[in-house]
């Protein structure tokens, strides 16, 4: 067995600002995909701005790539193109992959900043509030799971997760053969494992994209742990198992089933806020499966990026001096 270990919910939530541990190489698929085929692209029922060509303000906004913002109004702007690029459904990958990555960025700068929240709510456009508020609480609620800084990195290798559609189809089969929203399967993948960019065994035994404990898998499992198909059907069956209830009057049963998926009321939180957000705008599935790996560590964020490689714990400080870190982003 592979000696990579990733940490327990705690310190794991600082990867992404999301993550904990469940049941105690192909580049973004274009939008065009993934609207026909994974169900992704369906129209956000929050509408959008115009295109996202030429000279639009969208277009504009991710000029400059992915960076942090340095105030509560830079950081409206940047989050409403972001959004909207993420909306698009003429959005080509490159594009596409910028506006996740971007959103994430501004999404962990507004979670640390708590004084910017009227001006930010002020600056960004009504249709956006619900996005805005849900991810940004969500943010918070993973952040809350954490005590203490470590001064190591864990030892992960990070891989480029699997196309959209791929992902789509194994969520929506999963929600057809066992009643579980397709958009709570895609929020745990996203928590546990940035949807499988995560490579790593558990310091607990967990393993794979949705992180079974071996004894879990062992009753639920069917298949490889480390295949995100087989891996996303065990979730559903297990959260089947556990209550979960699809639709009105369920929200008490869906609480139930994610804290035995993981026993912290904050991810319980923090997992509903993000599929809140992808039943009222589908694609934006396709934007978290942008976002990176982000380790909060006792030297700052340090992006972990796809290629990223240890088998043992790595001192941060060594690793920024090695692989300095863009203070933009």
């Amino acid at each position: 067995m592979s000696r990579r270990r990733l940490l327990p919910a705690a310190a794991l939530a600082l990867a992404l600002g999301v993550s904990g541990c469940a049941a105690t190489s192909d580049p973004t698929a274009p939008p065009a995909d993934a609207a026909g085929t994974d169900g992704a692209g369906s129209a956000d029922r929050t509408g959008q701005a115009g295109g996202t060509t030429g000279r639009d303000p969208v277009a504009l906004a991710l000029a400059d790539g992915v960076r942090r913002p340095a105030g509560p109004r830079q950081a409206a702007r940047m989050l409403v193109a972001a959004e909207d690029a993420i909306a698009g459904p003429a959005t080509g990958s490159a594009r596409l992959r910028t506006a996740g990555h971007l959103a994430q960025v501004v999404y962990r700068e507004i979670g640390e900043h708590p004084g910017w929240d009227r001006r930010v709510h002020a600056a960004v456009p009504r249709r956006l509030h619900r996005v805005l508020d849900h991810n940004v609480a969500s943010r918070r609620e993973f952040r809350s799971m954490h005590y203490t800084l470590s001064d190591t990195l864990p030892a992960w290798r990070i891989v480029e997760p699997a196309p959209a559609r791929v992902l789509m189809r194994s969520y929506r089969e999963a929600e057809r053969r066992f009643g579980v929203d397709w958009e709570y399967l895609a929020a745990i993948n996203v928590v546990e494992t940035a949807t499988g960019r995560i490579r790593g065994t558990s310091v607990a035994g967990a393993q794979g994209p949705m992180q079974f404990m071996p004894a879990t898998w062992a009753a639920y499992g069917r298949g490889d742990v480390d295949d995100p198909h087989d891996a996303i059907q065990a979730a559903g069956r297990y959260l089947q198992a556990m209550g979960f209830r699809s639709g009105p009057g369920g929200a008490g049963a869906r609480a139930t089933a994610l804290y035995r998926y993981n026993n912290h009321m904050a991810y319980v939180r923090g997992v509903t806020h993000l599929a809140q957000v992808m039943q009222q705008r589908p694609r934006a599935f396709l934007g978290y499966r942008a976002w990176e790996v982000y380790y909060l560590s006792a030297a700052g964020d340090v992006l972990l990026p796809v290629g990223y490689d240890h088998d043992e714990p790595v001192p941060v400080r060594r690793y920024v001096r090695n692989h300095p870190q863009d203070p933009r982003a």
